[in-house]
């Protein structure tokens, strides 16, 4: 239903709204608030200056406004609670002012002083509140109040409008749940806490469980998937793996003895590799494309970024220059006339193995005959995007790369489509870096730190979180901290920066300066997060570290420790933040990603959003861990005795998956 059915609801609010991603009366209903404010007014006040008081109170003198300076004003006056006669302030409210008239009720929240014998407002109820009162809070935009949300969302509940319960009948019967209709009047017009309870547990459940059946159903479509018949000598995989430079560990081993035998089955290949940075997951696919070329099939490697495609096409090109292999590196800053030759190459099967970035979505690339498709960094691409790729071959196996480890049991829930490989034991040789957290007091330590690493001829990275300056937060500008560097080092060092709003060419040039060791001090924005493989750099220094999340932070860290040296990380902080300690204590990916979801929840476990592959607007995977299990089990017996066929939006939900893979 629209919204301009909604009474007192025009255009201009219309348009507010739209920037909420809210465009129905549907929308609108779920747009949930994301806290709510419990008021329950006492008559009295309490003797604590630290807690927050609710109370009702009776005014006594004529409010006066009084301005410290031009935009500062500071509203007093006088009240009685119960027996009591306080002295109130509260500051920039001088609008109330025409609303408290001597002798009016009033709410007042905020903190009491006995000692002065004043009470300090955070909030005025000019309406006394005198029974308890939930007020749900909601994630606003420009033009639009809390208010807005109460009223607009009061009259659209009196309307017809339409409700898709998504929790199948004998769900909702099983676990006497809620209506969704009911459960959306309990959210929105609570008169209890346990009404809110009620109703957040059937919406979270009804989240999951969509979420669930997606992953279930994809998962029971591929297992029945056939791949491709493969006939290649395993003999001389184990060859090439025998003339590396280096040995693989046993997860790496174990990681390519899962894949190989995925190549040989009959079932299509839907693997991901879970590893830590540095881990080594690079090698793993490698390989498995060299199976898969020896097998008589084109392999197809896509990365998130230029910069990560091109350092994979050269390790490659090194890796196979004794094999009769046709490597092409196709991405977006290719020249016309160079990117057409590539392609016509690629369409006529001249090329067995293609690196590349989202240039490999386009319509016009053609292949011959793809077999293996692998997805580097696979969190950074959406769910269509990579079945996109997929889709350009006929029954093409698929392998994707993480570097963003999760604990093992959220892993096998949240990618319950696909088989696990995970590596956890980095390669030998590789030492742990070492992290100290410092804060900007201390920041000649860690200048020294930087200068002695570069006398050893080694370079180090410097991240900024951010590019812009902004009024209200204190952040390192990338420019201002390159000024600072040359200036505390007198110009005795090569600083550049590297930032996100630079075109391509410009870092290229910067990174291979950089990769060719020809700048000491690269200060950059979180563009290096991804793959950048510079083995001479053995120093990372974060600034504003509290504004990462851990994840995000390995991943960073990740940068430096690629080699036998010694490798250090700073992470700076002006901020005592107990989660940059955890750090400090490990190198363990996976240690870290489940104290990150512990301390943070699912946030910024990943890095990044996914992208659309997860959108909870109730449910938090680390909270609702338990309803996530029993939406899992539930929806392998819903699928499992085809009680979906009939049910028209989950019959809908299939054929939408059909249709996208």
């Amino acid at each position: 239903m629209e919204l301009h059915n909604i009474k007192g609801l025009g255009e201009k609010a219309q348009l507010s709204l739209n920037q909420l991603n809210i465009f129905s009366i549907e929308d609108l209903m779920s747009h949930y608030p994301y806290r709510y404010e419990f008021l329950n007014p006492r008559s009295v006040l309490l003797n604590d200056e630290k807690i927050v008081q609710v109370v009702n109170a009776v005014i006594l003198s004529e409010p006066k406004v009084s301005y410290i300076r031009r935009n500062f004003n500071t509203l007093r006056f006088r009240v009685q609670v119960l027996n009591k006669e306080v002295q109130v302030s509260i500051f920039n409210r001088a609008f109330l002012k025409s609303n408290l008239t001597i002798g009016k009720e009033i709410t007042l929240v905020g903190k009491y002083k006995e000692k002065t014998n004043s009470f300090v407002a955070n909030d005025i109820k000019v309406k006394a509140i005198l029974i308890p009162k939930i007020t749900p809070m909601y994630h606003l935009t420009k033009g639009l109040k809390n208010s807005h949300f109460e009223k607009w969302i009061m009259e659209a509940s009196r309307l017809s409008f339409s409700v898709i319960d998504k929790v199948p009948l004998a769900f909702q019967e099983s676990y006497q749940f809620l209506s969704k209709r009911e459960a959306l009047m309990h959210l929105h017009f609570p008169k209890s806490a346990e009404e809110i309870r009620k109703a957040k547990v059937r919406l979270v459940y009804e989240e999951l469980f969509e979420f669930m059946f997606q992953i279930m159903y994809l998962k029971n479509k591929e297992t029945l998937a056939l791949g491709l018949h493969r006939n290649f000598d395993s003999s001389s995989v184990y060859d090439f793996i025998s003339r590396l430079p280096f040995a693989l560990t046993e997860d790496q081993m174990q990681a390519v003895t899962d894949g190989l035998e995925d190549l040989k089955s009959e079932k299509r290949m839907n693997r991901l590799v879970l590893g830590d940075v540095g881990s080594g997951k690079t090698i793993v696919a490698t390989i498995l494309m060299y199976a898969n070329v020896l097998s008589g099939y084109q392999s197809v490697l896509m990365a998130p970024t230029e910069i990560l495609a091109t350092q994979h096409y050269e390790k490659f090109l090194k890796m196979f220059d004794d094999c009769s292999i046709h490597i092409e590196l196709l991405v977006g800053s290719m020249k016309k006339s160079e990117k057409k030759k590539v392609l016509e190459r690629i369409q006529m099967g001249q090329v067995d193995m293609i690196i590349g970035t989202h240039a490999l979505l386009v319509e016009n690339v053609v292949f011959a005959n793809l077999g293996l498709v692998v997805t580097d960094e696979q969190h950074r691409f959406g769910v269509n995007q990579r079945k996109m790729l997929q889709n350009k071959g006929y029954r093409s196996d698929v392998l994707y790369l993480s570097a963003t480890p999760i604990p093992r049991t959220y892993a096998l829930t949240i990618y319950g489509d696909m088989d696990t490989s995970m590596i956890r034991v980095k390669p030998n040789g590789r030492k742990e870096i070492i992290t100290k957290v410092k804060n900007e007091s201390e920041l000649k330590e860690v200048l020294t730190a930087i200068y002695d690493e570069i006398k050893l001829g080694h370079q180090i990275y410097v991240v900024a979180p951010m590019i812009e300056e902004t009024d209200n937060e204190e952040l390192k500008n990338v420019n201002q901290l390159k000024e600072k560097f040359e200036l505390a080092f007198r110009n005795k060092v090569k600083v550049s920066v590297l930032h996100g709003k630079m075109k391509g060419k410009e870092k290229d040039v910067i990174m291979n300066e950089y990769a060719l060791g020809e700048v000491q001090i690269l200060i950059s924005t979180t563009v290096i997060e991804v793959g950048v493989d510079v083995k001479n750099a053995t120093m990372m220094v974060i600034f504003n570290a509290e504004r990462f999340g851990l994840a995000t932070l390995h991943q960073l860290r990740g940068r430096v420790g690629r080699n036998n040296y010694q490798s250090y990380c700073y992470l700076i902080s002006n901020q005592d933040t107990p989660r940059l300690k955890v750090l400090e204590e490990s190198n363990d990916g996976f240690y870290i990603s489940e104290k990150d979801f512990e301390l943070r929840g699912q946030g910024d476990l990943f890095g990044v959003h996914q992208s659309g592959d997860m959108s909870f607007q109730l449910a938090d995977l680390r909270r609702d861990y338990k309803i996530l299990l029993q939406a899992k089990k539930d929806v392998l017996s819903f699928i499992e005795s085809k009680d979906y066929l009939n049910s028209t939006y989950y019959l809908n939900l299939t054929q939408k998956i059909d249709f996208t893979n």
